[in-house]
């Protein structure tokens, strides 16, 4: 009788399986309790800056205090980071889970190594030549067919969407784009997310080119860069971090950053030394004094991987864009 218990309850298993696979997120919708949250626990999508940014006019600051995206945050913090009720855990575990599942759902339209990713301080300034930088580098990665992916907030991440966002226009369009941002340098500015939606307005989206920023919530007093196409916000900081150096195997570009950036060169490294994914990808140091000297995490992995006590590290240090997506071509082509 056990065993056809058991049989029995592998197959009603295997059952709900076929059934939730053939349901649409509408229909998975109805069946999946919202919990009284804020928030969808079955998101039909990833999330992007109209949705996010849903009730704010950039005509109007004070709208950003009514938008999808504060609100949400403010629930966040008023129920805690590490709330333990079991109603709150399992609404924004759900909406994590489904977030997931359409974020490998849109990583399907990529091959896996022409994912990649950039790391580095929100506290880049608008008006830092390196933000420049950084866009026209994304820029020319996205127009050979590259998805460029953040951790979704200011700074160098926003300078990464912002490049995508204009791929395929000239050069001189991009500078006035960045032109347009710097009165506003900093995310704790006034008029930062302003400037953003009137780069928007004055360069529409292309639906041609695509990016991917994947925020949290645990750091949800840094705006989302709204420039990103697609956005999986998450309020699992961990699961997004984890996510974020898993899917960027077409390598990963470290431009300066402090303690994050650290912890995510080093994750990173853990995954190459183990090939965790398959196979390493490379690790691209953009700023050579700043990894060199200042902090100094190349020059350590370069002796821990000369010695042998890393192995697979595929790591390059430049300043120069053309160094960089050398090496992240190389990368591709198998060279």
């Amino acid at each position: 009788m056990d065993a056809v218990a058991e049989m029995a309850g592998t197959n009603a298993q295997k059952d709900f399986e076929r059934m939730l696979e053939q349901m649409s997120t509408d229909e998975l919708a109805t069946v999946i309790p919202n919990l009284g949250k804020p928030f969808s626990t079955c998101p039909k999508c990833l999330y992007n800056s109209k949705i996010l940014y849903q009730g704010y006019d950039f005509h109007n600051e004070k709208t950003f205090e009514d938008c999808y995206d504060t609100k949400v945050y403010r629930h966040y913090i008023a129920q805690g980071k590490y709330d333990h009720t079991l109603n709150e855990t399992l609404a924004r575990a759900l909406h994590d889970h489904f977030i997931t599942h359409a974020l490998y759902k849109m990583l399907e339209n990529y091959d896996e190594k022409d994912i990649v990713g950039v790391m580095g301080g929100h506290a880049k300034r608008r008006d830092d030549p390196g933000y420049r930088q950084i866009v026209f580098l994304s820029k020319k990665l996205t127009e050979m067919g590259r998805l460029m992916v953040t951790g979704g907030g200011p700074g160098a991440m926003e300078a990464t969407h912002l490049g995508a966002w204009m791929a395929g226009r000239s050069e001189a369009e991009t500078n006035e784009a960045v032109d347009m941002l710097m009165s506003s340098p900093t995310f704790k500015d006034e008029g930062w997310l302003c400037r953003s939606f009137e780069v928007m307005e004055r360069f529409p989206l292309q639906t041609d080119y695509r990016s991917l920023a994947i925020p949290t919530w645990y750091y949800g007093h840094e705006p989302t860069a709204p420039f990103a196409t697609d956005i999986a916000k998450y309020f699992d900081n961990s699961v997004r971090e984890d996510g974020i150096v898993t899917i960027a195997k077409g390598g990963i570009i470290y431009t300066p950053g402090s303690a994050g950036t650290m912890q995510e060169i080093f994750q990173d490294a853990g995954q190459n030394h183990y090939e965790s994914v398959g196979f390493a990808s490379p690790m691209i140091f953009m700023g050579k004094d700043y990894y060199t000297n200042y902090m100094p995490a190349y020059t350590l992995l370069k002796d821990l991987s000369d010695r042998g006590v890393f192995k697979n590290m595929l790591l390059t240090i430049s300043d120069d864009n053309d160094e960089i997506i050398d090496a992240i071509v190389r990368f591709r082509e198998g060279k």
